[in-house]
């Protein structure tokens, strides 16, 4: 009896310690856990995803229309979408706009029916230290671009389609082709700068930077004319071009009502230096290049959007053939760019 009480007091007692052991295991991976889950937590409080993005389409049939028209399919993809960090005095905010699109119509020439509708690259990302509860210092980096060729189709659309031959041909009975005006980095437009900004809340932004650097590429040699870039002693251009000046930035990103989201950014850019590379056709300083986007869309049902995107531009440099206008002479010359978007389709709002 003694033996078989002295088995059970030590089987208990190794039962104990053993469970004992567990327990303090289990307590201090439960602290290890506790305290990783506090550090995300942490981690994910100082970040902020905002955006919008989607997939917009329109289409057109007309059959004995008298009004007359185009028969056409419009789609495209497009987001704008905004990732900040904020800890202590440290900002970090990067901007990413885009859209890229393709129209169909069987009214068009053979060969020419799909047409780049849309296509945008815009990529900013800035750094700041907050001097004052309102105002940072700022060093800002940006690019943008285009994904595709653009093409201008105004000889083909004038022109007539030639069944023998294949192709179009003028009155004269002369081939004619599309004209190629962008492409990939052509042009491109990367900034540095460095400034201060003024952010009264998470709505609105505004910045000045007066140390600004834009390097503006035409990788096409047939098209650095048209966007201004410096030309060489032999009459030829450089396919890269320098400029010190002063940016200016604005910027909106407010949800005005639950699903309804209106994003806005303008970028003006006036250079000190282009008188330096071109006397006599350099851009004078307070002439200022102009980029000013606009995307307003309306989710509904969860997965359906509604929304309208504008792009202004001004490019003091860029040349841009048309009609006379008030004082103004005809053929190429710096031109308002402007374009409109509606479209319906499957969105996100975050």
């Amino acid at each position: 009896m003694r033996k078989g009480f002295l088995l059970l007091m030590f089987l208990a007692l190794t039962i104990s310690w053993v469970s004992a052991q567990v327990d303090e295991k289990t307590a201090a991976n439960e602290a290890v856990n506790t305290k990783v889950k506090s550090a995300e937590v942490d981690s994910a409080k100082y970040w902020k995803f905002t955006g919008v993005c989607g997939l917009n389409a329109a289409q057109t049939a007309l059959f004995n229309w008298a009004a007359g028209g185009n028969n056409n399919v419009t789609g495209f993809v497009f987001a704008n979408m905004t990732l900040s960090y904020k800890k202590d005095k440290w900002t970090w905010d990067t901007n990413f706009d885009t859209e890229l699109g393709e129209m169909f119509s069987n009214d068009y020439k053979k060969g020419y029916r799909w047409r780049k509708a849309n296509d945008k690259i815009n990529l900013t990302t800035k750094v700041g230290f907050q001097m004052h509860p309102q105002w940072y210092l700022t060093l800002l980096g940006s690019f943008r671009s285009q994904y595709a060729p653009g093409w201008d189709y105004k000889k083909i659309d004038d022109g007539i389609w030639d069944a023998d031959s294949n192709y179009v041909v003028d009155a004269n009975g002369a081939r004619v082709d599309r004209s190629l005006i962008s492409k990939w980095l052509s042009p491109s437009y990367t900034d540095l700068a460095l400034g201060v900004e003024y952010r009264p809340n998470d709505i609105f932004t505004i910045g000045v930077y007066p140390l600004a650097g834009r390097m503006t590429t035409c990788l096409e040699e047939d098209l650095r004319a048209n966007y201004g870039l410096p030309v060489r002693e032999d009459g030829t251009y450089k396919k890269v071009g320098v400029n010190m000046g002063l940016r200016i930035n604005g910027g909106i990103n407010y949800t005005l009502v639950k699903d309804l989201k209106i994003i806005s950014t303008i970028t003006l850019f006036t250079p000190y230096t282009a008188k330096l590379h071109d006397k006599e056709n350099g851009q004078p300083f307070g002439n200022f290049d102009v980029d000013w986007d606009v995307a307003i869309t309306y989710n509904f049902l969860k997965v359906f959007s509604v929304s309208l995107m504008t792009s202004l531009k001004y490019y003091d440099k860029v040349k841009i053939d048309g009609p006379a206008w008030r004082h103004y002479s005809e053929g190429p010359r710096a031109r308002v760019q402007f374009k409109e978007v509606i479209g319906l389709g499957i969105g996100y709002s975050f």
